[in-house]
Formats: C-alpha cells, sequence, structure tokens
C-alpha cells in the first residue's frame, strides 16, 4: 500500500492532516512535535470503525515528514494515507528555495510523485500544502507555486494549499490559472478562519475546492461559524466544492492528550451540522464523495 493515487471512495475522507509532523524548533514548543505513534494509531483504528478510509496527510518537506511512519499507520490500522510533496511557507523555507531553480523545485516533486519519498515505497499522490504568507505571497513562495504548477502538469496530481487566516486564497488562484492549471484541480485550504464568504463564493465560481479544514479550533473561529458559513453554500448549492477536515498539528490535540481528537469532526461537528439542517446525503458529499471526485 503506497496511498498513491488512489482513495477508498466507500468511507470518508479528511482532506487535510498531519500524522506526523515536527515544527517544534520553530515555534520553540515541543507540543508541535506530532509523533506518538500508539497514540495516532489508536485514533486511526477508531476513525475506521466510524468510516473513515482515507487521511490526505499534509506533512511536506522540513515540516518533519516521517514516511516509514506513515507507511507503518497504513499497515497497523487499515487506513489509506496519501502523501505530499513541496514546500510549505515562506517562514519555514530553507534557505535553498530561495536559489534553487524553480525546474529543480518542481522535478523534486515529480521525482516524490513517481519514484518515491526518501527511499521508501510511499509516493506522494498531492501536490501539498503549498503556502502563502498573511495577506501577501512573497516572491519565493511564487516560485514555489510555480513549481507546484510544472509538477501538476508532468504528473497529473492535484494541488492543495495552505493560507494563512484565510488570506490570499484569491490569489494563489490567480497565480496558478497564469500557469494554465485547470482551476477544478485545486483546492484552497484553512477557507474556514475568518468571516469569509464571498472569496469563497468566487474562489468556487472560478472552479475550486475550499476546505473548512480547522474544524475545532474555536480559539481561532468558532464553529458555529463556520457552518453558517456552511449553510450559505448550502443554499446555494455549492456545497459539491467543500471538503472537510481539522488539521491537527500537536500533541495537545490528540484524545488522550486532552484534546479533542480525530474524531471529534464526526462525534461533535456532524451532529451540530445535522441539528443545523444538512442532511446526511449533505455530510456524504462533503466527506466522501467530493474527495472521492477530488483525487481521483
Amino acid at each position: 500500500m503506497t496511498g498513491y493515487k488512489y482513495i477508498d471512495p466507500s468511507g470518508y475522507t479528511y482532506a487535510h492532516e498531519h500524522l506526523h509532523i515536527d515544527l517544534s524548533s520553530f515555534k520553540d514548543n515541543i507540543d508541535c512535535r506530532l509523533d506518538q505513534y500508539e497514540l495516532i494509531c489508536g485514533e486511526m483504528k477508531s476513525l475506521y470503525e466510524q468510516g473513515v478510509r482515507n487521511i490526505i496527510e499534509m506533512t511536506n518537506r522540513y515540516m518533519g515528514r516521517n514516511p516509514q511512519f506513515l507507511l507503518d499507520i497504513m499497515r497497523d490500522t487499515g487506513i489509506n494515507v496519501m502523501a505530499c510533496t513541496g514546500y510549505y511557507q515562506h517562514d519555514f523555507f530553507p534557505p535553498h528555495v530561495a536559489t534553487t531553480p524553480v525546474k529543480v523545485l518542481a522535478q523534486e516533486m515529480i521525482d516524490e510523485i513517481e519514484i518515491g519519498i526518501d527511499g521508501t515505497a510511499l509516493k506522494a499522490g498531492i501536490i501539498a500544502e503549498i503556502g502563502s504568507s498573511v495577506d501577501v505571497i512573497t516572491p519565493v513562495e511564487k516560485r514555489v507555486f510555480q513549481a507546484a504548477a510544472i509538477a501538476h502538469h508532468e504528473t497529473g496530481r492535484p494541488i492543495s494549499t495552505h493560507t494563512s487566516f484565510s488570506t490570499m486564497g484569491l490569489e494563489q488562484l490567480a497565480l496558478l490559472k497564469s500557469w494554465c492549471v485547470d482551476l477544478s484541480r485545486v483546492t484552497i485550504g484553512h477557507c474556514d478562519l475568518k468571516d469569509n464568504l464571498d472569496n469563497l463564493l468566487r474562489m468556487i465560481d472560478l472552479g475550486a475546492y475550499v476546505q473548512f479544514d480547522t474544524i475545532g479550533k474555536n480559539s481561532y473561529y468558532p464553529d458555529v461559524k463556520r457552518i453558517a458559513m456552511l449553510s450559505a453554500l448550502k443554499d446555494r448549492g455549492l456545497l459539491d466544492h467543500v471538503m472537510l477536515s481539522m488539521d491537527i498539528t500537536r500533541r495537545s490535540h490528540l484524545k488522550a492528550n486532552g484534546g479533542p481528537g480525530f474524531d471529534y469532526l464526526l462525534t461533535t461537528f456532524v451532529p451540530m451540522l445535522l441539528e443545523a439542517g444538512f442532511s446526511q446525503p449533505d455530510i456524504d458529499l462533503m466527506l466522501r464523495d467530493n474527495p472521492s471526485v477530488f483525487y481521483k
């Protein structure tokens, strides 16, 4: 099992997660090293029992990616993990990203899709999470977006982005469109961290998918407001361009460590959606059908 290209369309997909990530040095906080294998396996087994079949894993180069860790999780839990390739966001770039030719950056991504990651059997199935800073796409970030576009054209794999606090999503799409990327093969991440409906409507109108993927992070933006925006999209018949996830990144997010756990999306947020007038087919569309189309 490699996690490459294929997801199981019979079950739910979390569209933006991290199973092994280490930003602890950058943030000077050991909580930002998510690596507790047994706890994570336990949560993945629970998700599997609740109908989740796929995790789109967004940890790329220099974020603490561990391909063998992901392969072991697949082996031990039965859940499918789709790994990613790329570079994250300006503050996390190693110095060489600013000077390496764009075509070389693209070839790194292509190789991780076609050959494998760090000498393992794991191949990337998505170009992600390609990021921008708050209210700006820096010149170096622009180079990474261009490399992602090249890798997309070469491999056909979709692109998933990181927006900082729900800013610059439209600008990301404009960049990718300028390099002839089919925007129906792009999903914009972290669209649920501020009142953002007008931009969401414009992004969907351009053909892109939008992700409500920080569900449960109420200190950033409350879930009740996420549901209000999702309701506005539902009323306009646009849920077929929405995917859901939680973006778990810290040890303290895990249930055994006192956090909400990966299943908060299913056990707390989905009941909130149903209470707000969403139907079960609406839920299935966002968690099963849309990812099956996007990650084909």
